[in-house]
């Protein structure tokens, strides 16, 4: 076996910090013990401030995103609650899918995959049916790279004079995109450990509003039990949980958001910005198209790269981790076998990215794609020294 590590270039789980593996690393406490709460009661605060959510609160159930998915809906809408969504690659797919096995009636819009949340299309729904209880938007589609507009969103709803409560899945946004859960009328925001705040799999996160915290509390939701705000509230509200929780998570959050908070959101923000245009730059310079059918629809935690004709992405995927030992994201549903994926969120810099560059050029080319060597990791590390700042600059 060579040396080094297996590298991870896949849209989550992302690449967990030193500081935040060390912080993991603790003895088994007891969840009820006196002191817990000085642990968990800032977690909860200081997650307000990456949701960018002033009322409301943030709810941490064990499990994925997938978990606050459900308890979202569980919460908030019954059986024949009328919601409107939109499919328009994996993960909005097994959203609709959930909303339909919970027994939601659900009025689905079908984008290209490649696109994102068609506001026109919503907008014209919400004016012609005012019985619309929901509108779910997934905000970044991890098996795309396409990032929609929320807050446009919000303005198609105010516009339409709906008040339909808003779910948006941010799990591969949330502390890595711009997210504005108050001032974008977010009415419950889901993400997991996973992704932007550098943990591994485990901690699913709900962004809850008052508006969502009221309709939560008139039981106007579905029957539940694991799920139920109410239980969570009544334990949170002391720093404690309704059942066990997954403590050396709790520690690797309190490490993640420390990071998180000494760069700055917004400077976080940027730098995914900046990083992600370097990758797509690269990609265009391989004469490679990205799946994400234009420019307005980029996601900067990951990019969907559309394999030449005669090559198939799941290849490109296992080339690389048996000759390469690199991880990228397979294609999905619709995408299966004509895209690769380059994860770019979480802890990672230019050289990260010029690394995924440099080997999904090896692998492409054992692939059978004529490929340049060289050329898409040149297009980088030229965007990347033009639009960094320079030593000297950093000096003075």
């Amino acid at each position: 076996m060579p040396g080094g590590h297996t590298h991870l270039f896949v849209p989550g789980p992302t690449n967990v910090p030193d500081a935040v593996r060390r912080a993991m690393n603790v003895p088994m406490e007891d969840h009820r013990a006196p002191d817990f709460p000085a642990l968990t009661l800032p977690l909860f605060e200081d997650l307000k401030k990456v949701f960018r959510l002033d009322d409301g609160r943030v709810f941490l159930f064990p499990g994925s995103g997938t978990g606050a998915w459900e308890a979202a809906i569980q919460n908030t809408l019954a059986p024949g609650d009328r919601v409107l969504m939109a499919r328009f690659g994996q993960f909005s797919h097994l959203w609709v899918d959930m909303a339909e096995r919970l027994g939601l009636d659900v009025v689905c819009c079908d984008v290209e995959w490649g696109a994102g949340v068609p506001l026109d299309r919503f907008a014209a729904v919400l004016a012609d049916d005012p019985s619309i209880k929901g509108v779910f938007a997934t905000h970044n589609e991890t098996a795309t790279g396409v990032a929609s507009d929320i807050a446009g969103l919000r303005a198609v709803m105010d516009s339409a004079g709906s008040d339909a409560l808003l779910y948006v899945d941010g799990v591969s946004s949330i502390a890595s995109l711009p997210f504005e859960q108050q001032r974008w009328g977010v009415d419950l925001a889901v993400t997991g450990s996973q992704k932007g705040f550098m943990l591994p799999a485990g901690l699913a996160m709900l962004g809850v509003s008052d508006k969502a915290l009221d309709a939560a509390a008139e039981r106007r939701g579905s029957a539940r039990c694991y799920f139920d705000f109410a239980d969570q509230i009544r334990t949170n509200d002391l720093g404690y949980f309704p059942y066990t929780p997954p403590v050396p998570l709790l520690h690797g959050l309190r490490a993640a958001l420390d990071l998180l908070f000494a760069e700055g959101l917004d400077a976080v923000f940027d730098r995914h910005h900046r990083l992600a245009e370097g990758v797509r730059r690269g990609v265009h310079a391989l004469g490679l198209s990205l799946c994400a059918v234009g420019p307005q629809w980029y996601s900067d935690t990951v990019t969907a790269i559309q394999v030449p004709d005669g090559v198939n992405g799941v290849d490109v995927c296992r080339i690389g981790y048996e000759t390469y030992r690199t991880s990228f994201g397979g294609g999905l549903g619709q995408v299966a076998g004509k895209v690769f994926r380059i994860g770019h969120l979480g802890d990672l810099n230019e050289v990260t990215c010029l690394a995924a560059l440099a080997a999904a050029e090896m692998v492409l080319a054992d692939a059978g794609a004529k490929v340049e060597f060289g050329a898409g990791v040149a297009a980088a590390q030229s965007w990347y020294r033009e639009s960094g700042t320079r030593p000297a600059e950093r000096a003075a």
